[in-house]
């Protein structure tokens, strides 16, 4: 790589060593390349197997640490879309840049599953995974789309496809203010189906259907509502908790006390979205509070920066805090 500029552009050369990679780097029509133009103002060039970078300093260094890591990615035989281009500029820009070959190096950092390999899109997604192996109990706490829930069922998979767990165990409260099931039509599998959709979803894309279906039928893979976790030890399992904000601090006391023997347990959860009545404590603020500093558990909190679906998703989010921070001034 050479230099070249004054001030505070410079220009940047990158030479890729595969000219077979560089089709599917640039992307179709260089789409690729003119994201990274647009979202960071700088001027990509490309010539043979070099690019160009000309810009502002710090421009120019994100989109160079972007580019080698959708470079990497390639190498190592993953595909690179348009949600790889932005996750690669959250994770080359300041303020905490990471290198490309640091991440792909760390072993912490990928999860590999039967139809897919899943690697951090964002700083808070790095911190989350690199707990989850390190804790035997992980809160995630943010806004939605940050992928907290799809990285715990992700790790789940893996510890259940490696041997280190026997059951993944996957849990919601079934309806926001209390469990009330009774008034909804069907039996009861019908009855939570539509409030344990997100959990299924993840499963999906990341087991086969047809595996999904048989360990669900062994009893491998359990999704359950929280009312069902009382009086049970659950052993040698990857335990779930999603939407976790919407439990009582009874229900969440209960659900931390079934952790049993070689068991790890994600609880998740987004404390600007609790549906409980007026006046009701939050299990999940509460724990937060009486948990922290515990040997052994591990508290990742996410923010608009991790949002990891359309780019409006992370803007609202940054409007409704700004509005809460107002509100809290």
């Amino acid at each position: 790589m050479s230099r070249s500029g004054n001030g505070g552009s410079q220009a940047l050369q990158l030479e890729f060593d595969d000219n077979s990679l560089l089709p599917m780097l640039f992307g179709e029509h260089d789409r690729h390349l003119a994201r990274i133009e647009q979202r960071l103002g700088v001027r990509l060039a490309s010539r043979g197997n070099r690019v160009t970078i000309d810009g502002p300093h710090s421009a120019s260094e994100a989109a160079r640490g972007a580019l080698n890591w959708l470079y990497e990615r390639l190498r190592r035989g993953q595909a690179v879309d348009m949600g790889d281009v932005d996750a690669a500029m959250r994770l080359a820009s300041p303020p905490d840049r990471a290198d490309a070959r640091d991440l792909f190096g760390d072993e912490d950092l990928v999860v590999r599953t039967r139809k897919r390999r899943v690697n951090p899109r964002t700083q808070g997604q790095i911190e989350y995974l690199r707990a989850l192996h390190r804790n035997e109990l992980v809160f995630g706490i943010g806004p939605a789309g940050t992928g907290k829930t799809y990285l715990a069922v992700a790790m789940a998979v893996q510890m259940l496809a490696e041997g280190k767990v026997d059951r993944i165990v996957l849990s919601r409260p079934a309806v926001e203010a209390g469990e009330r099931l009774g008034f909804l039509p069907g039996d009861m599998r019908e009855k939570i189906d539509p409030y344990l959709r997100p959990l299924y979803d993840a499963l999906y894309d990341m087991m086969p259907g047809d595996q999904v279906i048989r360990r669900m039928a062994s009893g491998e893979i359990e999704i359950a509502p929280l009312a069902f976790m009382r009086g049970r030890t659950l052993a040698n399992a990857f335990v779930i908790l999603d939407e976790a904000q919407n439990t009582t601090p009874m229900q969440m006391k209960m659900f931390l006390t079934r952790l049993g023997e070689n068991s790890r347990m994600a609880v998740t959860g987004d404390l600007t979205q609790v549906d409980l009545p007026a006046g009701a404590r939050s299990g999940l603020a509460e724990a937060i509070e009486v948990l922290a500093g515990v040997e052994g558990v591990g508290m990742v909190r996410f923010g608009a920066a991790d949002v990891v679906r359309h780019a409006l998703v992370g803007r609202i989010v940054e409007a409704y805090d700004a509005r809460d921070a107002g509100r809290r001034g």
